[in-house]
């Protein structure tokens, strides 16, 4: 049975009062914060649902210092009706349809995504076959994009065309192929897009957007898909529906008058005077480029499956393994100069001594680790630019002193382990903000993939300090870099800042990112098969939450 579309209210927007880092933000798993301005960008989760939070209920008794906003998600009715869909359920998994940043290799660029064209007469079932192919493809992300999104703005004229149904929308003109073939563009590329969301009840687009990445399959449909030259030259494999003259017309009546508040009479005007005509003069013809006809729509199961092996086969050439080669691509090279060793005093070793002993108690655990945490943060803090400046002292004595030059600085954790940095960024950094990117190993491919990120929406004009407790193949540090890249986050505006790192990871961010800072406290040569840093912490997010498995376990 093939997948449905669900409705996908997105989280709500709304802002806390702050954007000081306040010690009731601070949380101890995979739960994001909430920064004022912030954009939140929510992934849906396969395997499990979000962990609940770890703060115990309010008993009533205790009375905060200040009121607690309570978050809450809602879409006007008509939002509703005109929503996007957003999420893909079968009977096994979630398929989160808005795309995520597609996988890179191992010198950080991205691997060239598939996408997929599908052409066809209009209710020709051509979402239907998206996503029967999306169903089958057993790809946790991928993009669909529709051609309905781009419909041009109408003016006074038009609205009023429209309205008594003479206004054409099955024609080139009604479509916006600048904006559409920039934003697919953009998509192969693994950008952030806002695409138009499209009232077909008002005819308009409404105020908000809805936010896209590329992925590794994008599948882009509409009527007019194969029409213009330079969107075609994008498509790597073009897909048309065939679907009886007569099947089209009935499904359109359908959707139209339930969903769209159009009567009989004015559907059956707009289909033989535009819609018939457009499909004969347009439509029809682009079917010579199509690399695959597909008759009978989302039924022809064949020819599913046929495609859908096609693009298991262009994935496979194309490549996803990754941290195996990361852990032996650079074996005996030298360190490169964008590395930033924190000084091996006494004292580092000290901490270093406590922190890595598997003896030491939880307690003393996260105290020595804090310490630390806050040295290498400071550390890496002294890297920004700085200005110099004479400022008079209470004894009126001038004094040759200097200023940070970075008026903007956040910043953002690679959860869970990196959210253990947090404070010590805070404690240094009067009212900075804080962004989290939450990244997993999928445990069938032991690839890192991403779940959630929440940033700023001016995130490119800051810079930003990326933060892990520890770096091993440094795949889940690339895959953050390039999410930071992918909002046009400057290069040289990157510190990744670790308590410690493997070799191999250090060479993997500094080969795909020369220009990315790098500051740990240690390094250590090796790797296990398991992707450990040897000698090592452990796991730290487990030792530091308390999250260890038991010796009975």
């Amino acid at each position: 049975m093939a997948a449905t579309f669900q409705q996908f209210d997105p989280p709500s927007s709304a802002s806390s009062d702050s954007d000081r880092c306040e010690d009731d933000r601070v949380f101890s798993s995979d739960v994001a914060c909430d920064e004022d301005n912030d954009v939140i960008d929510m992934y849906a989760v396969p395997q499990s649902p979000p962990p609940p939070s770890p703060r115990p209920p309010s008993t009533g008794s205790q009375k905060s210092p200040r009121s607690r906003r309570q978050r809450t998600t809602s879409l006007s009715q008509s939002s509703k009706k005109t929503c996007t869909e957003s999420i893909l359920r079968s009977h096994t998994r979630t398929i989160y349809t808005a795309g995520r940043p597609p996988w890179y290799d191992s010198t950080g660029q991205q691997v060239e995504p598939f996408v997929i064209g599908i052409c066809g007469g209009s209710a020709s079932g051509k979402t239907t076959v998206a996503e029967k192919i999306i169903e089958s493809l057993d790809v946790p992300w991928v993009t669909l994009l529709s051609m309905d999104s781009f419909y041009k703005v109408l003016n006074e004229k038009q609205h009023d065309q429209a309205a008594i149904n003479e206004y054409n929308f099955d024609h080139p003109d009604a479509f916006d192929f600048e904006l559409l073939a920039e934003t697919l563009q953009r998509l192969k590329e693994g950008k952030k897009v806002e695409v138009p969301i499209y009232n077909f009840v008002t005819h308009s687009r409404e105020n908000r957007t809805k936010t896209m990445y590329g992925a590794n399959v994008i599948i882009f449909e509409g009527i007019l898909t194969f029409y213009n030259a330079e969107v075609l030259k994008m498509l790597d494999m073009k897909l048309f529906v065939d679907t009886d003259a007569d099947v089209r017309l009935a499904r359109r009546l359908r959707r139209d008058i339930s969903q769209r508040g159009r009567d009989l009479e004015g559907v059956l005007k707009q289909y033989c005077n535009m819609v018939k005509p457009a499909f004969l003069h347009y439509i029809a013809p682009s079917m010579v480029h199509a690399d695959i006809i597909v008759p009978r729509g989302g039924d022809n199961t064949v020819a599913i499956e046929l495609i859908v092996h096609h693009v298991h086969t262009q994935l496979q050439k194309r490549g996803f393994k990754l941290r195996e080669k990361l852990a032996h691509s650079y074996i005996g090279q030298p360190l490169p100069d964008s590395l930033h060793l924190l000084p091996s005093t006494p004292q580092i070793c000290g901490l270093h001594t406590l922190i890595r002993n598997k003896e030491t108690p939880r307690d003393e655990f996260i105290f020595y680790s804090k310490r630390l945490i806050r040295l290498v943060i400071e550390y890496a803090l002294s890297l920004l630019p700085f200005k110099e400046v004479i400022v008079e002292t209470p004894q009126g004595v001038l004094y040759d002193g200097k200023r940070c030059a970075s008026e903007k600085i956040c910043g953002v954790s690679i959860l869970r382990a990196g959210e253990t940095m947090e404070q010590a960024v805070c404690d240094v950094c009067k009212d900075i903000r804080i962004g989290k990117i939450l990244i997993q190993t999928n445990f069938d491919t032991g690839e890192p993939e991403l779940y959630y990120l929440r940033l700023p929406k001016d995130i490119k004009d800051y810079k930003v300090v990326l933060m892990d407790a520890t770096v091993a193949t440094g795949a889940a540090a690339m895959m953050a870099i390039r999410v930071l890249l992918d909002h046009d986050v400057l290069e040289e505006n990157i510190l990744v800042v670790s308590l410690l790192m493997a070799e191999s990871g250090v060479h993997s961010i500094a080969y795909a990112f020369p220009n990315v800072q790098i500051v740990t406290s240690a390094l250590d040569k090796e790797i296990n098969e398991k992707f450990y840093v040897l000698p090592g912490i452990g796991n730290f997010g487990d030792r530091y939450f308390g999250t260890e498995p038991s010796e009975e376990c």
